[in-house]
């Protein structure tokens, strides 16, 4: 309880900075045009995906005169809930993008969020991310055929660390102990905030195996200190040398797609301007190099194709869930 209390606690003075902020935005924007000054919230912490995700993106806009001015705001809190739900107060404020993606959709599930990707405006899809399992470096589990076995054998007994409850880490948790032949609700899955603290959970023994984005570990496996068994993607990720879930016999994929959404009052003509914004962004070199450099995979949809694609994944998400009994 202690612990629901402080998260509460906490995503209200999130939610009152960033209101503070956003104010400050609009009062000197100057023309109600984005391209003049654009917001974009990452509804997580510092240093998460979401967060390096708006970075990125930050940095090309302004090298590429995309907009004058962009500032990225942090709103972290219950699988960025805290986020979509002020971004759904916002009225038409047209100078202001949100990220959102696979780990929101499970969250607001989840979390039994009553404002959902239907209360704001989809933008735009942007690129797709991949999760993978890793193990310490002296784990016994030397291919994912090992992990599962033992997955299977005895679910409670072989802790998986990941991020939050009901994103993209937790459900993949599920499945690959489903495909396992394991009962998905009795997996010991061990929820943090972050991929930092998954690492340290592995390195101390805690989990016997973690789930996150491949950024998350790439210095730790790089270093020595973690091994990849598996990644989620449905094919190979070029530049990545880690086999899919697939590739090691396990029937399991699962994108971790990142993409922006808008206040639900902008107008048409403020989101034509969103979506222009973003579709000169994913046609830099710049942002090029961006997707090699962090191994995501360009997955660029706008319109109403976005508009069915969240949908889509909100069914989805809420059946696995559902047959997951998470």
């Amino acid at each position: 309880m202690r612990r629901r209390i402080t998260g509460t606690i906490v995503g209200v003075l999130a939610g009152a900075l960033f209101l503070t902020a956003a104010v400050h935005a609009a009062g000197t924007g100057g023309a109600a045009s984005p391209r003049t000054k654009v917001t974009l919230v990452a509804p997580a912490a510092p240093g998460g995906g979401w967060d390096a995700f708006a970075r990125e993106a930050q940095q090309v806009m302004r090298a590429d005169n995309i907009a004058q001015g962009v500032q990225v705001v942090n709103v972290p809190g219950a699988s960025g809930t805290i986020g979509i739900a002020q971004v759904a107060e916002m009225g038409d404020r047209h100078d202001l993008m949100m990220v959102t993606g696979g780990v929101m959709v499970g969250g607001i599930l989840i979390n039994d969020s009553q404002v959902t990707l239907e209360d704001v405006v989809p933008v735009a899809r942007l690129a797709d991310d991949f999760n993978v399992l890793v193990v310490p470096a002296d784990s016994p589990y030397e291919t994912l055929a090992d992990f599962a076995a033992d997955l299977a054998a005895n679910p409670g007994g072989t802790a998986i660390a990941g991020g939050s409850l009901g994103g993209i880490d937790h459900l993949l948790a599920g499945l690959l102990a489903k495909e396992a032949g394991a009962d998905p609700a009795a997996v010991n899955y061990l929820a943090y905030p972050g991929g930092g603290e998954v690492v340290t959970s592995l390195l101390s023994k805690t989990a016997k195996a973690g789930l996150s984005g491949y950024n998350e570990f790439r210095d730790q496996i790089a270093s020595g200190n973690l091994r990849a068994l598996g990644m989620s993607a449905e094919e190979p990720v070029p530049g990545i040398d880690v086999p899919t879930f697939r590739e090691e016999g396990i029937d399991v994929a699962m994108s971790n797609w990142r993409g922006y959404v808008a206040p639900p009052g902008v107008s048409d003509e403020v989101r034509d301007e969103l979506v222009a914004m973003l579709t000169e962004l994913r046609e830099t070199e710049a942002w090029a190099e961006v997707l090699e450099r962090n191994g995501w995979v360009d997955s660029f949809m706008v319109g109403e194709e976005f508009a069915a694609f969240i949908s889509e994944e909100s069914r989805r998400t809420a059946q696995i869930i559902e047959e997951l009994g998470l």
